[in-house]
């Protein structure tokens, strides 16, 4: 190989490092002040509107993984109608946060069911819930979660909820050329967590499990955990391909976070090592019998908190979720 070949090779390795994924993907623009980032030349990543949102589109209409919060609704249909007029056929809901479902009454409602002609086609009865409008689909577990009743009323109003659920870990449905799996990951950031697999376009949306802008936020009280959450990240780094040391190789496998700039396997990599080093210190502290108020005191997750603990109190919540995990009665 010739120094010149060598040379070009080694700029375009440099350049991929330095300017990341999302400068690959095929740029970013702004809409209504949300950003819009072009990950393939048939998927979208809208960010600012609370959590991501994944957008798949192709003959069949327009995918959406996650809908943002009921604030944003409008500024992101008009996001939307920018990079396509087809009507939104599915919603995929990753979890119940409000930052992620708050949207879906609106933009389900702007959409358009899937109607066959095959008898009993689930279709038609999620017509009959959703008005004709996009489905929303998700684990049974995030619809037992905006379900469940607060006080005298439930989380979520009813409009919000999905139109079908599905109670096995893996769901697969195909549109607009492409097989998509929806993945649910039991006691990791919550028990109601799912990533989507879009195979064809090589995109995983990963929902909370992964938020590149702070630690993991895990739930102990809504069956999250630790150990769970370390599982989901191994899973989602298996699901993924690296990308090769070389531009022209390609880029592997797109990871949209639950919020934060757009990923590959190695920043889940680095991610996930964060969170068992983390973990490990930890509980080698429960183990020299140091209580959870010492373990605060002694900042176990202090080398990472100028990039995962910049909102206030979230590093102590990080330590205290693993404590609570690693000593929580089997």
């Amino acid at each position: 190989m010739g120094s010149s070949t060598f040379a070009r090779r080694m700029w375009a390795a440099w350049i991929l490092i330095v300017f990341g994924a999302s400068t690959i993907a095929g740029g970013q623009q702004t809409s209504g002040g949300l950003d819009v980032v072009q990950v393939r030349p048939n998927f979208y990543m809208i960010a600012g509107a609370g959590g991501n949102i994944g957008v798949q589109i192709g003959v069949d209409g327009v995918v959406l993984v996650d809908a943002g919060t009921e604030g944003a609704s409008d500024r992101v249909l008009a996001a939307i109608r920018k990079l396509t007029e087809l009507p939104t056929r599915y919603i995929i809901n990753t979890g119940a946060e409000p930052d992620h479902v708050g949207g879906n009454s609106k933009l389900a409602k702007a959409g358009l069911t899937i109607f066959t002609n095959a008898l009993g086609n689930p279709n038609f009865t999620n017509a009959m819930t959703n008005g004709g409008g996009a489905s929303i689909l998700a684990h049974d577990s995030i619809l037992k979660r905006m379900s469940a009743p607060t006080g005298k009323t439930s989380a979520f109003p009813v409009e919000n909820w999905p139109t079908e659920a599905f109670y096995t870990n893996r769901k697969t449905l195909r549109m607009n050329d492409e097989g998509i799996e929806v993945l649910h990951l039991p006691a990791a950031h919550s028990d109601s967590d799912s990533f989507v697999f879009f195979r064809r376009s090589d995109v995983v949306a990963a929902g909370d499990i992964f938020d590149m802008t702070r630690f993991p936020v895990i739930d102990v009280a809504k069956g999250g955990s630790i150990q769970g959450e370390i599982d989901a990240l191994n899973r989602l780094i298996a699901l993924a391909i690296p990308s090769g040391p070389f531009i022209y190789e390609g880029i592997g496998t797109y990871v949209i976070p639950g919020h934060g700039r757009l990923c590959e396997q190695l920043d889940v990599v680095n991610y996930r090592d964060m969170v068992v080093i983390v973990r490990d210190v930890i509980a080698d502290m429960i183990k020299r019998g140091m209580t959870l108020d010492q373990i605060k005191e002694a900042s176990p997750a202090k080398p990472y908190e100028t990039e995962y603990g910049t909102e206030p109190g979230s590093t102590n919540a990080f330590v205290e979720a693993v404590y609570k995990s690693l000593t929580a009665k089997k």
